[in-house]
């Protein structure tokens, strides 16, 4: 990639599943990384596995649980760092309940980080690339927007608001020059299943890789200017778990 085509990318979640496999494909495919995530140490080492790569990399340890000054923090990143072309919504938390006996609390929770955070995350970096006429989100939701999986409820919802979400701001920012795209992957082997958050007994051999979905955010991405793909569904070959 050319020094006048270099992108600069900016992933909440980089630190580990998903958003790390995302990370390693766009450091390869020679992007520069902003990058989001709430463990200082754990980002701290993807940076130095990027920046082996040859591109730059900086860590920006943020809580986006903490969802009130997000907008804010985001915008200053995107300042310091320099212009996004791309951001990569990728955080989100697991979890499992039946709604009766979900707590309050914890559906809240599930919203803030999985729906409201991105919501944030999306204000604070749009005015730059309305000013430039040109930039692409991509926000990953999950086929449990789509299928209703009993003890999956707090997590359903908070995806289907994530892809109606991207609909609406792709309608939005379609005359600004800005790509919406919503991938909505199934079952992947990342950390989440191993959280207290998350009870479930699923083969995590026949899941999808953090890998296969990296290099479809990767390929939507690199896409035409021109072209987006605005909704993905992508699975596993062993179907919906």
């Amino acid at each position: 990639m050319s020094l006048a085509n270099k992108q600069r990318a900016l992933i909440t979640g980089a630190s580990s599943g998903i958003g790390k496999a995302t990370t390693l494909a766009f450091a390869k495919a020679g992007i520069d990384l902003a990058l989001v995530s709430r463990t200082p140490s754990k980002l701290e080492a993807v940076v130095a596995e990027v920046s082996s790569l040859g591109v730059e990399a900086k860590a920006y340890p943020v809580d986006l649980a903490d969802v009130n000054p997000l907008k804010d923090r985001m915008s200053a990143i995107a300042a310091e760092f320099g212009p996004i072309d791309i951001l990569v919504n990728n955080a989100g938390i697991g979890y499992t309940g039946t709604l009766m006996e979900t707590p309050l609390a914890d559906w809240q929770s599930v919203l803030n980080i999985n729906l409201t955070s991105v919501f944030q995350c999306i204000q604070g970096v749009i005015p730059g690339m309305r000013d430039r006429a040109s930039g692409t989100i991509i926000n990953i939701a999950s086929i449990a927007a789509q299928n209703p999986f009993p003890n999956w409820g707090a997590y359903s919802v908070s995806k289907a608001g994530l892809v109606a979400l991207s609909k609406t701001l792709a309608a939005e920012e379609r005359s600004h020059g800005i790509r919406v795209i919503c991938i909505s992957p199934g079952a992947v082997n990342t950390p989440i299943w191993d959280t207290d958050t998350v009870q479930a007994d699923f083969n995590r051999n026949s899941m999808l890789t953090p890998e296969s979905v990296a290099q479809t955010i990767l390929h939507t991405a690199l896409l035409p200017a021109s072209a987006v793909v605005e909704e993905l569904t992508l699975l596993s070959n062993a179907g919906v778990l």
